[in-house]
């Protein structure tokens, strides 16, 4: 098993004002860097990073590309991933996708992870004018036509459903050939099955369990051998977890530097996908960070209450028992203290059961809420000095196993892991 590090630069108002400090962003990527640069001499092994837009508070990365370039620069060995570009149309066209994918690809020596997917968010969507209804077609189209563009020469061009374009050569072409591992965004297990069936890796952002990736591993490597039809040229046979990461030198230290945030990373996710927000939010004024504040720390785990209610069909009361909605229970499970939050022997107690279930990689949410950069620069030191190591040492025989399931796959594999 190998791990990483995720990336929303979430970046909370201060409770009594209704703008940012004036620094305030530019200190938020600059403390980013810090941390992967750390990371990266550590044994962290990817980062991913989202690209969302208008999620104020919540995601300031609207610009991944720009960001992941930088950190190009103060990493060597780090996989470097989009986790994930927005590939409906309205986003982005799919020729300046390919463009970015392959320059930064370029100049990271071969170290990008091309994660794509679809978005779900009405504050996104809307502005864009992308449709619901169309977004997933959207996704699959700009795709497959991406890898196209990383890979001919020249493209042929093509005259879709929502999008058209006539041959061209798209430049310059990635240095990995025949382009980088391909992922998508996994926020249900038909998504998961999905990827398998399309050879991409499963970027699982639901926070699943250990119990949950034991059963999707198995049933994704089955496909991938039995009905695999590639969407790219080569495929990336991957599974990815995200959890929430505070580890420090004991629980009670852990627990009160890191479950404002992992809460916050729960709220303001669902303040922005929960389709009853409305006109609630108003853009520029809104103080999430407050409103989360002075909500009941057992109600964190979403926006409850006047405003909200119907959400995930709660009514704003303190839910005790995990959500049967997958999309409503990842919220939940993002604001409990979960399996990464205490010391690194806790911690790696959680992670040998991952790794029993022969998960690929387990990506750390460690920057979320209003968490001091040292805070986070500790947890990160604590976990690549005293939980990666021993499981570096195992993953040769993660790498056997690997072989097995994929024995008699005819696809190209093209993975990091």
């Amino acid at each position: 098993m190998k791990f990483g590090l995720f990336y929303e630069h979430q970046l909370p108002k201060p409770y009594g004002e209704d703008q940012w400090r004036p620094d305030q962003e530019h200190q938020a990527l600059k403390n980013a860097l810090d941390q992967l640069e750390l990371a990266d001499s550590l044994g962290f092994e990817y980062v991913f990073e989202v690209e969302h837009h208008f999620l104020e508070e919540y995601s300031h990365s609207s610009a991944p590309e720009v960001f992941l370039a930088a950190a190009s620069q103060r990493t060597k060995k780090m996989r470097l991933g989009h986790g994930i570009t927005l590939m409906p149309p309205r986003y982005n066209h799919p020729a300046r996708i390919a463009e970015r994918i392959a320059t930064l690809d370029l100049v990271s020596d071969g170290r990008v992870e091309f994660g794509t997917g679809e978005s779900a968010s009405e504050m996104e969507m809307g502005g864009f004018g992308v449709r619901r209804e169309e977004k997933k077609q959207m996704w699959e189209e700009a795709t497959r036509e991406c890898v196209k563009m990383l890979t001919q020469t020249p493209y042929q061009g093509v005259e879709g459903a929502y999008f058209g374009m006539p041959q061209r050569n798209v430049v310059p072409k990635p240095l990995q050939k025949p382009h980088p591992p391909l992922w998508v965004a996994s926020s249900r297990r038909e998504t998961t099955m999905v990827a398998a069936r399309l050879g991409m890796g499963s970027l699982g952002f639901a926070f699943e369990t250990p119990a949950e990736a034991e059963e999707r591993v198995q049933d994704y490597y089955e496909l991938v051998r039995q009905e695999c039809s590639p969407i790219g040229v080569a495929i990336n046979p991957a599974l990815a977890v995200l959890s929430i990461l505070s580890c420090f030198d004991s629980d009670e230290e852990a627990i009160e530097k890191g479950m404002e945030g992992a809460q916050f990373f729960a709220y303001s996710l669902g303040y922005y996908y929960n389709p009853f927000t409305g006109g609630a939010h108003k853009p520029g004024r809104t103080n999430i960070y407050r409103r989360f504040i002075d909500t009941p720390p057992e109600q964190r785990w979403g926006p409850l209450g006047e405003g909200f209610r119907g959400f995930g069909g709660f009514q704003g009361a303190a839910v005790r028992e995990e959500p049967k909605d997958e999309v409503t229970r990842a919220l939940w499970r993002a604001a409990q203290r979960g399996g990464c939050i205490g010391t690194p022997d806790f911690i790696k107690d959680t992670l040998r059961q991952y790794e029993a279930a022969h998960l690929d990689l387990m990506i750390f949410v460690a920057q979320c809420g209003a968490r001091p950069h040292e805070d986070v620069m500790d947890s990160i030191y604590r976990t690549g000095t005293k939980v990666i190591p021993e499981f570096q040492e195992r993953h040769a025989e993660h790498q056997k196993w690997r072989e097995q399931q994929l024995a008699g796959v005819e696809h190209p594999v093209n993975s990091s892991i």
